[in-house]
């Protein structure tokens, strides 16, 4: 198994300003955590911003859009986009670095050259609709990625699972009426940004599970053997991506879900093995939230550790609740 792991200076440049959650602290402890002996067999990877980056975000997002937002980005300082999402000169790049990176991956995956990957990258993506950026994100990383795949490489049938705290709303915008992708959210109900009820299925290709504020990795679990599983099964994806947010940890200050590193790796682990089944397992995933920094770098070591099949015990920090299989 290959496993890829990209990253790039130019992502710490995204400055949010002081006390922002969304802070380039959030990658330079992923950083840290996958130096560890046990990731050795990671490769790691910088894309570099292609020629034709603004058409693979133009496959997402309107060419005004593009524009404007680019046009927003301040020489020096600190501009609001809205009371949520801030930028700085550096985040023009790290922007279109993200972009490039999960495309990268596509390329990579797609061709064979690797199994599955994982893009540690920002700003994040799944809240930035076609047409607006919103929620800390820019351009809808997973969705560029999609659609990129879908055009690229002929894909008919692509399956996105995002398990960040938070609605993905642009990544359900941008393929709400479109069959031939598939798109699965769990996210804390009610809670920003307001969508996600069950009740939006699109043309049948949205799955949307909402939990309850308070609930813990047996839920989480239960609904997805119950739900997910059952519906990537029959959907059988020629590619998964995921919208990987670890910010329904019990320990993140952004929501309240009571999941651990344990039910990452768990459901981690049962995502590859469909993956498997369904595409060879192509799989990528693709950075959202998590705010809690000793909580972010030990979900997503659990998450790189079954990504790359590591053995259990180990390979993230250790936690009272054990694996549980199945």
């Amino acid at each position: 198994m290959r496993t890829l792991y990209y990253s790039h200076p130019e992502f710490l440049a995204h400055d949010t300003g002081l006390a922002h959650p969304e802070s380039p602290e959030r990658l330079r402890v992923i950083a840290e955590a996958l130096a560890a002996p046990q990731f050795a067999g990671l490769t790691h990877l910088q894309a570099a911003v292609p020629d034709d980056i603004q058409d693979r975000i133009a496959l997402v997002h309107g060419r005004a859009m593009i524009a404007k937002l680019l046009a927003a980005i301040p020489e020096q300082g600190l501009a609001n986009l809205d009371a949520d999402t801030v930028v700085s000169p550096g985040s023009r790049q790290a922007a279109l670095l993200a972009v490039a990176a999960v495309c990268d991956a596509v390329d990579k995956v797609c061709s064979g050259a690797a199994d599955n990957a994982f893009c540690a990258v920002r700003p994040p993506g799944h809240h930035a609709m076609p047409d607006y950026p919103m929620g800390f994100c820019l351009f809808n990383n997973v969705a560029i990625a999609a659609e990129y795949a879908r055009t690229r490489y002929g894909l008919q049938r692509i399956a996105i699972v995002d398990f960040d705290v938070h609605h993905g709303n642009g990544t359900q915008a941008a393929f709400y009426d479109q069959p031939q992708v598939l798109y699965i959210s769990s996210h804390q109900w009610p809670h920003y940004p307001g969508s996600g009820h069950p009740a939006e299925h699109g043309v049948g290709n949205i799955v949307n599970l909402a939990l309850a504020t308070g609930s813990d990795g047996t839920v989480l679990r239960s609904k997805y053997r119950e739900t997910v599983f059952p519906a990537l099964r029959k959907f059988v994806p020629q590619l998964v991506l995921l919208s990987a947010g670890f910010d329904a940890h019990k320990d993140d200050p952004l929501a309240s879900l009571r999941l651990t590193e344990a039910d990452y790796r768990w459901l981690t682990v049962q995502l590859c093995e469909i993956a498997e089944e369904c595409c060879q397992g192509r799989l990528i995933s693709v950075l959202e939230g998590g705010y809690n920094l000793q909580a972010l770098a030990g979900s997503a070591t659990a998450h790189v550790a079954a990504l790359l099949g590591l053995a259990d015990e180990g390979v993230w920090p250790p936690s009272a609740e054990p694996v549980i299989a199945g």
